[in-house]
């Protein structure tokens, strides 16, 4: 009888890094490959939260950046992941106080609750910066 089992964690690779010019669909299309990532390396357990956490950043990046362009990079470690998204727009986000009414302001405080640790780090030039988060890490 034959046996298919699926990729262990350990043929899984810990980087993925991507480029994009994100559109209406993109922050979908980055939840699946994200989700297969933490599937496969063995962190179900963390898909959920850094699934959301990701959609969020994706529509920051929809919504403020021009061009809608940036960088995606997922690290896979023992027991988490790490996920950031890089552009090139100088303006640094902000966790906003919510307008109840309001149709945003709310990205940044769904992160940061439902990630372990986030934060924004700015390029040295001042040209761009990345916006992290963390799943998983004590």
């Amino acid at each position: 009888m034959n046996h298919v089992t699926g990729p262990q964690a350990a043929d899984v690779e810990s980087q993925y890094h991507a480029e994009f010019a994100m559109g209406a669909h993109s922050a979908r299309h980055l939840r699946r490959v994200l989700r297969l990532y933490l599937v496969r390396s063995g962190l179900r357990d963390v898909a959920d939260a850094a699934e959301l956490a990701l959609t969020e950043l994706v529509a920051n990046v929809v919504r403020h950046v021009p061009g809608r362009r940036c960088r995606v990079c997922f690290l896979l470690y023992p027991g988490g992941v790490r996920v950031e998204v890089a552009d090139g727009c100088p303006e640094l986000p902000v966790a906003a106080a919510v307008d109840v009414l309001g149709e945003g302001g709310r990205g940044l405080v769904i992160v940061g609750a439902v990630a372990d640790r986030w934060g924004v780090t700015p390029y040295a030039d001042g040209r761009g910066k990345t916006v992290w988060f963390e799943c998983g890490r004590d």
